[in-house]
């Protein structure tokens, strides 16, 4: 089995879900697994810590887990059309891995949440993008051979899965973002898939 790293933040629990919905895209594809993780928090004063382990959810994301996969798929909700601090600040350690081109010929991809419809969600998915060009990645969209790509009124872009939760975070993921966040895992794991099996 080949892993997909999905890596993520969630403050409200929408990017989570999209996550595991992403997730069984990937698991759709044959010899191919998904693997949750997410980022910490960050805090506004250096003194804060987070625990070695998160309270819920996917277990904290390791240097292993970088090395390790065969394909990253990056989630965070929306702040203020980019991505959010815990996100950015995991990616501005990973200086390791860009030199030694770990991560290079992979595929990768991403996927966000927002209040509104327009609350910024192609900008920040195109922000989560340049890291993953500096990283040399292979970055995957969704195409509009997605038919509901093309008629969506909720979230879903061709720069990666998306959705929109409301003001108050109530709205529930759609039937059409879901149908977008599994088409999103399972493109990047067959693309991996097919990779991995290249001489």
């Amino acid at each position: 089995m080949s892993d997909i790293l999905i890596v993520y933040y969630s403050r409200s629990g929408a990017t989570a879900q999209l996550a595991r919905l992403i997730a069984r895209g990937v698991e759709e594809i044959t010899g191919m697994r998904a693997r949750l993780r997410q980022v910490p928090p960050v805090a506004p004063v250096t003194e804060a810590a987070a625990p070695p382990e998160p309270e819920a959810g996917a277990p904290y994301v390791s240097r292993d887990d970088l090395r390790e996969c065969a394909g990253l798929i990056l989630g965070s909700p929306t702040r203020f059309g980019n991505m959010a601090a815990p996100l950015k600040y995991f990616l501005d350690s990973t200086g390791a891995e860009w030199a030694s081109g770990s991560l290079v010929g992979k595929p990768a991809a991403v996927f966000t949440s927002t209040g509104t419809q327009h609350g910024g969600q192609e900008s920040t998915l195109l922000s989560m993008q340049l890291p993953l060009l500096h990283h040399g990645m292979l970055v995957v969209g969704i195409p509009f051979t997605e038919r509901g790509l093309n008629g969506t009124r909720e979230g879903g872009t061709p720069y990666g899965a998306s959705h929109v939760a409301g003001m108050g975070g109530d709205l529930p993921i759609s039937e059409v973002e879901r149908d977008l966040a599994r088409a999103l895992g399972r493109r990047v794991a067959d693309i991996a898939r097919r990779l991995g099996a290249s001489p």
